[in-house]
């Protein structure tokens, strides 16, 4: 490409004046848009059309010199044409006034982290993807909303789809259930944690108001039978015996997930325990509500993320980990003392089985071979890894263990929250 330098038609009638040397004066500089509309004459849809008639333009006319000022409308109307556009129009072609950027200005050194920058996520995740299990009206779905509100909640119908989503960029993050006040630990969740290398970067403890959902027109009475997710049907079990004591109990995947089984079979027979807002999304009636056998029922959830967050100290933190204890006497005890010593309390503690050796095999001469059951233990305890007192604790825990994990180090739900009253019509 060449660059011309702008003509001035009444140049002959100017006098004739001793010229000066041609002077630097005017650069041209490209910028890059996508929108057509106001970028009529494109030079194409894409980056490289745009990088490619820049490096055209910067190899061919970084100056363009003239004799006196352009002719208004700018001297950028002469400039030649790149691969067959108009440069002025398409690659919007700006002057530069060298009288002001003479004196080139002084680089500006990087500004210094804050923070604010080592902050999680704003809390508020309008811009997050958020996987979990089930189907919308799960309680699931609804600590996705009190952790992330407004988030996009993505359904799955299984805990380790939710956890692949977040691995292979679906999701942003994972809610997962990992114990409740009434029925304990959900075990298959703890070891998805370990299977996976997700981190724990939050918590949301939600309290769970059962009700008994059916079709328009259904009677307690006259139920055969009652469908929920496990953990439900166990915590509603005593209150269930009052309500509908000839229905049979059959377990399924999730409470919501009953729900809308029932609606797509139209079936008036059966009732499902689930929430409020499964029954208006599918259309069923609430024959009962609030029939959790004990008011203070509420269900843990941990949010999984691709990278940890950086652990803090000017608000209450959690850490959890998972470890497997070393051959010899009292580890656990020593264990949990390196916590106990620092004034660290524990939240949490949980066995599950060591699957890659459930036995250790132990030689004695007195009793011959003994089999002991080899387990992983997980812990939580309120302390921030940012603490110097919880890094000396692993730091300890370190020496009598053969494996430990850091799960996450994450802010402590302090949401205050009161005990649902019952509303059953008994």
């Amino acid at each position: 490409m060449q660059a011309l330098s702008p003509s001035n038609p009444f140049s002959h009638l100017r006098p004739s004046l001793p010229r000066r040397p041609a002077i630097a004066t005017r650069v041209v500089r490209c910028i890059y848009r996508s929108d057509l509309v106001n970028f009529p004459n494109g030079i194409g849809t894409n980056r490289a059309d745009w990088q490619s008639s820049c490096a055209i333009l910067k190899a061919s006319s970084k100056v363009i010199s003239h004799e006196d000022k352009p002719t208004e409308g700018g001297g950028t109307d002469h400039v030649a044409a790149v691969n067959g556009h108009n440069s002025a129009t398409d690659l919007n072609l700006v002057p530069i006034d060298s009288s002001k950027s003479s004196t080139p200005a002084a680089p500006q050194p990087p500004k210094p982290l804050t923070i604010t920058d080592l902050s999680p996520a704003p809390m508020h995740g309008s811009q997050l993807r958020v996987a979990y299990q089930g189907v919308p009206g799960a309680y699931s779905e609804a600590a996705a909303g009190k952790a992330y509100p407004n988030c996009e909640a993505i359904p799955c119908d299984q805990f380790e789809v939710a956890f692949q989503a977040v691995e292979i960029w679906i999701a942003d993050r994972a809610v997962l259930p990992v114990e409740n006040s009434l029925g304990g630990s959900i075990h298959r969740n703890y070891d998805l944690l370990l299977r996976h290398r997700l981190h724990i970067v939050g918590e949301v403890q939600l309290p769970v108001h059962h009700c008994l959902l059916a079709l328009p027109g259904a009677r307690k009475e006259l139920l055969s039978r009652v469908i929920s997710h496990p953990q439900a049907l166990a915590q509603c079990e005593h209150t269930l015996m009052k309500l509908c004591p000839q229905a049979a109990r059959e377990a399924v995947d999730d409470t919501a997930g009953a729900a809308e089984y029932i609606a797509a079979n139209d079936l008036r027979d059966t009732a499902a325990i689930a929430s409020s807002r499964a029954a208006d999304l599918y259309g069923l009636q609430v024959l009962a509500e609030g029939i959790q056998d004990d008011s203070s029922n509420v269900t843990r959830f941990v949010m999984l993320a691709r990278e940890p967050i950086i652990p803090r100290t000017d608000r209450p933190f959690k850490t959890s980990i998972v470890f497997a204890h070393d051959k010899g006497t009292s580890v656990l005890f020593k264990v949990l003392s390196a916590f106990a010593f620092r004034n660290i309390s524990l939240t949490k503690i949980e066995s599950r089985p060591h699957r890659s050796s459930p036995i250790r095999l132990v030689d004695d001469a007195n009793v011959g071979t003994a089999k002991h059951f080899e387990y992983l233990f997980y812990i939580d305890f309120e302390a921030s890894l940012a603490e110097v007192r919880a890094q000396n604790a692993l730091a300890e825990v370190q020496e009598f263990t053969s494996f430990l994990r850091v799960l996450g180090s994450y802010p402590m739900d302090m949401t205050p929250w009161s005990p649902s009253s019952s509303k059953v019509d008994h």
